[in-house]
């Protein structure tokens, strides 16, 4: 058998980031930067005020107070998006609004409230009169006083969320150059699989594998182009694959192993172009991976769900992020610390990926098995449960309840409570 670590290296030495393209920013949501992207404006673009109220010469309302009123001259208003860069003399000021730019003259914003003008809708009047003083350059918002101008904003790799996208925007930014979403086909293979919902004839079982497949590919930031099942029959896979042209990846279940019948050994048999390997890890231990003479990286995964689901997050999922650019360090999972909630039983001489559901109490992470028979691969009722995974190392004959383990959070349909 070979190791995780090592089935994993050729999978990722296989891996070439899909080559970039330039979008508009409202089309790159949830993709990976290309490059990194730096600003060209400055965020604040330009001085502006912080508050409603009167932009003003310090120097005029140095001494301002209730017993000491200051009365100005209004010259202008500014709302926010005003071009206007009023003169102001000595005893004048503008009206100015939040996010307007701070005329040149100006040097302090005296808020609304600390005048006898505190209506914002009124019209401007003639005068206006500060009845308490501010710093010099109080309530004001410096031009680059969060980023200068060419300073780093998002680096290579990074995932175009909304908030990395409104922060491009305001460095001045229109488009970006992202990786594409890598397009997948999945093939279920199993001539005792029928669709979700239809009536179930003595040996048949629904069709779980393809969405299960389909939905981690969708949460890995994929494009499902196609979800296919196939009888074994080594003619109706080899037509389904022919119909994946156009994908970055194709994603088989079932027919890994050594069955009389399992279709993906039979097509692949003595290829070079895909390698099976029997992998030290419970569930998950047959595994195929290699390159289709089209193109697309071929992962063929065991059919059994809870199989299908470990190996995905092992070996597919770190796939399809290179392919996306996203860093190296996100491509080999770091497990968190968590305490065993329950008992349970490991292989013996594998690396176990149990299912787990992961809470926190008092603070700790805490790993319970989602299922009371423990990591069996055929268990996918139980796996709805999850929330994550504990790793056992294959020298540990048995866990306990209170000990601690290695273990991976994931996804965000059960948050940690």
């Amino acid at each position: 058998m070979v190791t995780v670590a090592d089935q994993l290296a050729r999978v990722l030495a296989a891996v070439v980031a899909l080559p970039p393209h330039e979008v508009a920013l409202a089309d790159a949501y949830d993709r990976r930067l290309a490059a990194d992207v730096r600003t060209l404006v400055p965020i604040p673009a330009w001085e502006n005020s912080a508050m409603d109220g009167y932009a003003v010469r310090y120097d005029d309302v140095a001494h301002a107070g209730p017993d000491a009123p200051v009365t100005l001259r209004i010259v202008a208003d500014l709302p926010a998006g005003s071009s206007l860069d009023p003169a102001l003399a000595p005893g004048e000021c503008a009206r100015i609004m939040t996010g307007a730019v701070l005329p040149t003259d100006a040097d302090a914003v005296v808020q609304l409230e600390h005048t006898d003008r505190t209506d914002p809708m009124a019209g401007v009047a003639d005068t206006v009169t500060v009845l308490r003083t501010v710093e010099r350059g109080q309530h004001l918002r410096g031009a680059g006083e969060d980023l200068g101008v060419d300073a780093l904003v998002a680096a290579a790799g990074t995932t175009a969320t909304g908030t990395v996208l409104s922060a491009l925007s305001s460095a001045g930014h229109g488009s970006v150059r992202v990786h594409p979403a890598p397009r997948v086909t999945v093939i279920s293979t199993g001539s005792e699989l029928v669709a979700p919902g239809a009536p179930l004839r003595r040996g048949e079982i629904p069709d779980s594998n393809s969405l299960l497949l389909a939905g981690l590919v969708r949460r890995a930031g994929g494009e499902v182009l196609a979800v296919l099942r196939v009888p074994d029959e080594p003619a109706a896979l080899e037509a389904a694959i022919a119909r994946a042209g156009g994908s970055d990846v194709v994603v088989l279940t079932g027919g890994v192993s050594a069955g009389a019948y399992d279709p993906v050994k039979q097509v692949f048999a003595g290829s070079d172009d895909v390698r099976f390997a029997s992998v030290a890890m419970q569930p998950g231990k047959p595994q195929a991976f290699g390159r289709l003479p089209s193109g697309p990286l071929l992962f063929g995964l065991p059919g059994n769900p809870v199989s299908a689901w470990v190996s995905f997050h092992v070996f597919v999922l770190p796939a399809l992020l290179a392919l996306q650019g996203a860093p190296v360090s996100e491509l080999t999972v770091t497990p968190s610390r968590a305490t065993a909630g329950a008992d349970w039983g490991t292989p013996p001489g594998r690396t176990q990926y149990l299912p787990a559901r992961m809470t926190l109490v008092n603070g700790s992470l805490v790993a319970t098995p989602v299922a009371s028979r423990g990591s069996k691969s055929h268990l996918v009722g139980s796996l709805a449960a999850a929330n994550g995974y504990a790793i056992v190392p294959a020298e540990v004959d048995r866990v306990h309840a209170g000990e601690v383990v290695d273990a991976v959070v994931i996804g965000t349909d059960h948050p940690l409570t």
